[in-house]
């Protein structure tokens, strides 16, 4: 099992939290796993990008063209980094309208319930619920119950539950 996936966003919408379940999770299913982040301006809103690769790589980084998977938590960053992805690679973007791959308004979702900051982990559900990604719903979960600090561990799944309603 080979999968690389780009993760992409701007500073605080979560980008490392999504990289560090995605690697907890593929370590909990027994799978080798390197990552690479890449922050633009070094304070709040700056553009990020992250690099999982799951399976037998040698090196983090992920090539131009060779990504099979992109979470796109702002929609500017669909410009920016859709060169990581293969033609055919799925992507998942949270933007209020429809457009390039599967679109979901994960940002409004998490405002609706009162949870503005957890809109990765609802952008996460649906891209696991579609079957986009290498591990599935119950795996994700138990990696967010993990690694979720004490006091955001009921906001955190029940953003991830959203997406994956």
């Amino acid at each position: 099992m080979k999968e690389q996936i780009v993760i992409s966003g701007i500073g605080g919408q979560g980008v490392l939290f999504l990289t560090r379940i995605l690697a907890e999770a593929a370590i909990e299913m027994g799978m080798d796993v390197l990552t690479s982040e890449t922050h633009g301006m070094a304070m709040r809103g700056g553009s990020v990008i992250s690099h999982v690769k799951v399976g037998p790589f040698t090196s983090p980084l992920i090539r131009m063209g060779q990504a099979e998977c992109g979470l796109f938590l702002h929609a500017g960053g669909l410009e920016v980094h859709r060169g990581f992805l293969k033609p055919d690679g799925r992507i998942f973007v949270n933007a209020e309208t429809g457009g390039n791959g599967a679109t979901l308004d994960a940002a409004g979702i998490a405002r609706q319930h009162g949870s503005p900051l957890v809109a990765n982990l609802v952008l996460l559900g649906f891209a696991v619920r579609k079957e986009g990604l290498f591990c599935d719903a119950r795996i994700v979960e138990t990696v967010i119950r993990r690694i979720s600090p004490a006091k955001q561990l009921e906001m955190n799944l029940a953003g991830f539950r959203m997406g994956l309603d």
